[in-house]
């Protein structure tokens, strides 16, 4: 039978960060088990790629605070690129109640250490992007060291220097059952034979509840569909604008290539493993995006270069991060809500941190992204979500 120390189910960016930083803190027998052929075929792979720190809550803004610093030097320290680029987030506010949430949001952020975050004027934001219609625009908050990634070659960074640091990699492979005893995790089984651990951290991203139920734990966890329209190549609008977010009706962009990606999340959009892009959301996000930015209606887009992917969404739109306390040696990495690219390194450091010491410093309190908090009925109020 093999052996590992830890075993991590799921390959994606998240796994493949815990792997990295379990084998950075010195142990080297990780084991990953990605049940596809190739890894990023999952919720890494059709990510928007946006980074930021502008949150509304504690623990966000700290994972971030880790994460954006650790992307930007990312290249020097795994030797592989993370495509960050510094280009910011515009949230771009109509109502005097957006105004107000974003300077009680911004008042967050600058007691926890960003300094860079801002709120603007109309004039500034037009000063931005001269293209955008401002006549209803009353100001917002930028940060200019927010920005966007490449998810895939994040994935690959951190999958590869693991590995390279003693970890495994196992591809179209498994995870079946997970064994138990009274003190806790004894083993896996896995479509390649059985592997002895005492430690099995749950990195399945959109499938966390299913892994989670192999150990007999519920894990409140759903799949919700999300869709990205890239445009044709399009010179109408700099390509060094930020990623801008119209919070009168939730659409957002950001340059990519010589054209756009353009989001919007459909609140008609229900639970479920929908992985099919949906052709007539194409005419919802381009009324939004005409609306917001005129010249838009110029857009040219192709139905066959859109996608779907699946956000892992939990009832508050936090993290699940830790250990579970009910089943010894089990951890948590789950429930990103979108945020898992974003804070894939801080969350590799922070399970790391709790398999190997027990304790984090990247949050103040870990404990409040437990599992339990949905139990006793203490959940994190986040409504910066994208």
């Amino acid at each position: 039978m093999q052996t590992a120390e830890v075993v991590i189910i799921g390959g994606g960016i998240v796994g493949s960060s815990i792997a990295w930083h379990l084998t950075e803190g010195g142990c080297r027998s990780v084991l990953m088990v990605e049940r596809e052929s190739h890894q990023g075929k999952g919720s890494t792979g059709k990510s928007m790629g946006g980074v930021r720190a502008q949150f509304a809550t504690k623990p966000n803004i700290q994972m971030s605070l880790y994460s954006i610093p650790f992307f930007a030097a990312f290249e020097e320290r795994l030797g592989h690129p993370s495509g960050y680029r510094d280009q910011g987030y515009l949230f771009v506010a109509t109502r005097p109640s957006h105004l107000e949430y974003l300077r009680t949001n911004q008042a967050l952020q600058k007691s926890l250490g960003l300094t860079q975050a801002r709120m603007m004027m109309r004039d500034d934001i037009v000063s931005i992007i001269p293209q955008l219609r401002a006549d209803d625009v009353l100001g917002g908050s930028f940060c200019p060291t927010d920005g966007f990634v490449d998810p895939y070659s994040v994935m690959v960074g951190f999958s590869t220097r693991a590995c390279e640091q003693g970890a495994t990699l196992w591809r179209s492979a498994e995870v079946t059952a997970i064994n138990h005893n009274s003190t806790g995790i004894t083993g896996v089984e896995t479509t390649r034979g059985p592997v002895s651990t005492r430690v099995v951290v749950n990195a399945a991203g959109p499938w966390a509840a299913e892994a989670a139920a192999l150990a007999g734990i519920r894990l409140p966890v759903e799949p919700m569909r999300r869709m990205l329209i890239p445009s044709e190549p399009f010179d109408g609008v700099s390509h060094e604008v930020p990623m801008v977010v119209d919070m009168s009706t939730g659409f957002h962009f950001r340059p990519e290539s010589l054209g756009f990606l353009l989001a919007w999340n459909d609140p008609t959009e229900t639970p479920g493993y929908k992985m099919d892009f949906e052709p007539s959301f194409i005419e919802k996000v381009l009324t939004r995006a005409a609306d917001r930015v005129p010249c838009f209606e110029n857009l040219a887009v192709n139905p066959k270069r859109a996608w779907a992917g699946l956000y892992e969404m939990s009832p508050d739109h936090h993290a699940i991060i830790g250990p579970v306390a009910e089943l010894e040696g089990f951890f948590c990495a789950n429930g990103f809500s979108g945020h898992g690219v974003m804070h894939s390194p801080a969350t590799g450091r922070m399970v790391a941190d709790l398999i190997l010491h027990g304790k984090t410093r990247v949050v103040d309190n870990v404990e409040v992204l437990s599992a339990a908090r949905f139990a006793k009925g203490e959940l994190l109020h986040e409504t910066a979500v994208l």
